[in-house]
């Protein structure tokens, strides 16, 4: 499943000498790591743009140093030239992108905004539950991964179900079916996003409550 993200920076377009000081950080934005973002400015006819990727920023002056990510952290799909540009994001860390303004050689302008790759999407893993006897409670253990709070929904095959505010994990949850039922976790979210591939799916199995036929003696 990719997701994309479209990251906007607006540029003054203004003289600076090309031995510019260290521009801002403009944008702070996350991403998952093997999703892409689109990233953009609003162009001024005239001009063009170049990207830059930094992994490592120690003792970096962005004005003058040239890019130095690695591609197999992340790389341009496609020219790193233009009013916008994509990005695959491929290793959790902290990264910095540059887009540089110019007209007729000459530098205009320059931006720099920071992006955290995060781990991955959140998931949710129901644990295989125990048979149950008709007529009680179970609680089925959901094993939640992420950052909280959490919110999943959750199917029986009927009407989906939406649990909010979790801040633990695992997480029980309460469920009395009549019958034998399957249980499906259809999406989940955490603090940083929503993952709507559905996890794994589990038979909680309804045994019928025994029945005690009395024994008459004469």
């Amino acid at each position: 499943m990719s997701r994309s993200k479209h990251i906007f920076l607006r540029l003054l377009m203004v003289f600076i000498p090309l031995l510019m000081a260290v521009a801002p950080a403009m944008a702070q934005n996350s991403v998952y790591a093997g999703h892409a973002s689109d990233l953009s400015v609003v162009p001024i006819p005239g001009d063009t743009y170049v990207w830059e990727l930094y992994k490592d920023i120690t003792g970096i002056n962005f004005a003058t140093d040239p890019g130095n990510c690695p591609p197999g952290d992340a790389y341009f799909t496609g020219p790193a030239t233009g009013p916008a540009v994509n990005v695959m994001w491929v290793t959790p860390g902290v990264y910095f992108f540059k887009v540089t303004a110019s007209r007729a050689g000459c530098t205009m302008n320059l931006k720099v905004g920071k992006m955290t790759v995060l781990d991955s999407l959140p998931t949710a893993t129901i644990l295989d539950p125990q048979p149950l006897c008709s007529g009680s409670t179970a609680n089925l253990t959901v094993q939640l991964n992420g950052t909280p709070p959490w919110s999943f929904t959750y199917t029986d095959g009927t009407t989906p179900v939406t649990i909010n505010g979790i801040m633990t994990s695992p997480y029980l949850l309460p469920v009395s079916p009549t019958i034998t039922t399957n249980y499906t976790i259809t999406s989940v979210t955490d603090i940083f996003g929503t993952n709507n591939i559905p996890s794994n799916t589990v038979t909680l199995i309804v045994k019928p409550t025994p029945v005690t036929n009395p024994i008459w003696h004469n």
